[in-house]
């Protein structure tokens, strides 16, 4: 069984792993940036390294260029303790690469180079199924809706980790700039949402989807669905709110000073997949619920402390110190 060195039941994180180009100056636009921090990415992956950065057991797939790029994202995996045995290198097509400004709030705007790149060349015959009937946790998002053949292989991971008994977590990721067109970025990100056993969704992309410009309870279970164990909405600095069949409510966010909020939302469900991979039964009790979102809350303020999301992912003791 393919695993990492780490504890714990293992969380197969699936989709795109890239390299953001963060400005070095905040509240400037691209053309005004002075200079660059280069900093690994990709949501999926973030997902993957929150994991293990928190003791839990990762694994990564998905497609990078056979180029210097992807070799040093490849390396800062296995850095991470996450297996990549789901890895594949393409010789034809380059590392996806984003530019990122930050602007004065420490809010992003997005422009990205894919032409297509590598992650979105993952065929279905190039998924490590082993990997994926391993995992107690199969994760994506939905840029690997956007295209084929990444889409087809997408549908095919989510199919055979069902099938192996996964439970699904679905956290849509919202790249309006990668898609053709809004309607169809709603239409392809709910295709799949009757799939999911557990879905995080940020408050803009709640107000996306349901096409409102009141993030309320109403909103949110208007996307609730009946497979659905847990639905999470994502309040940035006010914390997050959490939906089950049986109780509702809202968790606190922490107070700390945003320098960057790239992998905040990552991080968060990272924190969240690793409390209970071992312990469904979480999902069900409410108040070991509250105190594993508490503990999640924590992780995505700490990462929105530092710029890039992987260098800014959380220890268990940073946690503890924010929490204590």
């Amino acid at each position: 069984m393919a695993t990492s060195s780490s504890n714990g039941g293992l969380i197969v994180s699936f989709g795109e792993m890239l390299i953001d180009f963060v400005p070095t100056v905040s509240g400037v636009s691209l053309a005004e940036a002075p200079g660059f921090l280069k900093a690994p990415g990709g949501a999926p992956a973030n997902v993957a390294i929150a994991v293990t950065r928190l003791g839990g057991n990762a694994a990564f797939i998905g497609k990078l260029g056979d180029d210097e790029f992807g070799h040093m994202l490849v390396g800062i995996l296995k850095k991470n303790g996450v297996s990549t045995a789901g890895v594949n290198l393409d010789k034809g097509a380059r590392t996806a690469l984003a530019f990122v400004t930050l602007r004065a709030d420490g809010e992003r705007e997005f422009m990205f180079y894919r032409n297509p790149s590598a992650d979105m060349l993952l065929t279905p015959d190039e998924l490590n199924l082993d990997l994926i009937k391993s995992a107690k946790v199969f994760h994506y998002g939905s840029i690997s809706l956007i295209v084929e053949p990444c889409r087809s292989a997408h549908l095919k991971a989510m199919e055979v980790a069902r099938e192996a008994g996964a439970l699904l977590s679905y956290d849509p990721n919202l790249r309006l700039p990668l898609w053709a067109s809004a309607e169809e970025a709603r239409t392809q990100i709910m295709s799949i949402w009757d799939k999911a056993d557990v879905i995080k969704v940020s408050d803009e992309e709640l107000s996306f989807l349901v096409q409102t410009d009141v993030v309320d309870d109403a909103a949110a279970m208007s996307l609730y669905h009946d497979k659905l164990k847990l639905l999470l909405v994502t309040l940035g600095a006010k914390g997050c709110r959490y939906y089950t069949k049986h109780f509702r409510g809202t968790i606190d966010g922490f107070r700390v000073d945003t320098v960057d909020t790239t992998g905040a939302g990552d991080s968060y469900v990272g924190a969240l997949l690793c409390k209970i991979v071992d312990d469904q039964s979480i999902i069900e009790d409410e108040e070991k619920l509250k105190k594993v979102l508490a503990y999640a809350n924590a992780c995505g303020a700490i990462t929105t402390t530092k710029k890039g999301a992987i260098p800014a992912l959380p220890t268990p003791s940073q946690v503890r110190d924010l929490m204590n």
